[in-house]
């Protein structure tokens, strides 16, 4: 019997593992919480994240919509993404609410502006079909985006925690690129 026990908790621990290391570096599903990207993404919709960009450094494309970590004044690291897998979460309880999802609109060295109730990216209007109301948001100051860092927004602009409030995105903070 011990070595039928062996057996189980061998092939239980190994499924395990095998989930947690996808998890961590190939792919992870998430929902969405709140209406920050509508009419993009509605609340409760689940999606699929490609966590391979995070797992080999990458920067995202303008446009992609990526998950952040918003707690951008700490750094993270390998124990941030084991301790954050739904695995795990499930068993310690941890539902943290400082994941975002969001668009990527500047990238390291872009010059953002906000005026016309628009974004302009280095002195060119964003074409942005998926907004569905007219962005309230003006500012009479330009940014630029520092190296190793994102500006991304929710499409709901009107109604959306993102780097206008909680600052740029340091590209460590990219949990991954939605599917």
């Amino acid at each position: 019997m011990t070595s039928e026990l062996r057996s189980w908790v061998s092939s239980i621990g190994i499924a395990f593992g095998c989930a947690m290391l996808i998890g961590v570096f190939i792919i992870q599903p998430t929902n969405v919480l709140g209406h920050s990207m509508d009419p993009t993404l509605h609340d409760e919709q689940r999606i699929f994240v490609s966590k391979i960009s995070h797992t080999l450094h990458q920067e995202p494309k303008y446009g992609d919509i990526v998950i952040i970590d918003s707690r951008v004044d700490r750094t993270r690291n390998l124990i941030d993404d084991l301790a954050e897998h739904p695995l795990i979460t499930l068993f310690t309880g941890n539902n943290d609410r400082s994941f975002y999802i969001k668009r990527v609109i500047g990238k390291p060295g872009d010059v953002l502006e906000f005026k016309d109730h628009k974004v302009y990216r280095n002195g060119v209007a964003l074409d942005e079909p998926y907004l569905n109301e007219q962005m309230n948001y003006t500012s009479e100051q330009s940014i630029t985006v520092p190296a190793k860092h994102l500006f991304v927004m929710g499409d709901n602009r009107n109604n959306s925690k993102d780097s206008r409030s909680i600052g740029f995105i340091p590209l460590d903070h990219v949990l991954g690129i939605k599917m």
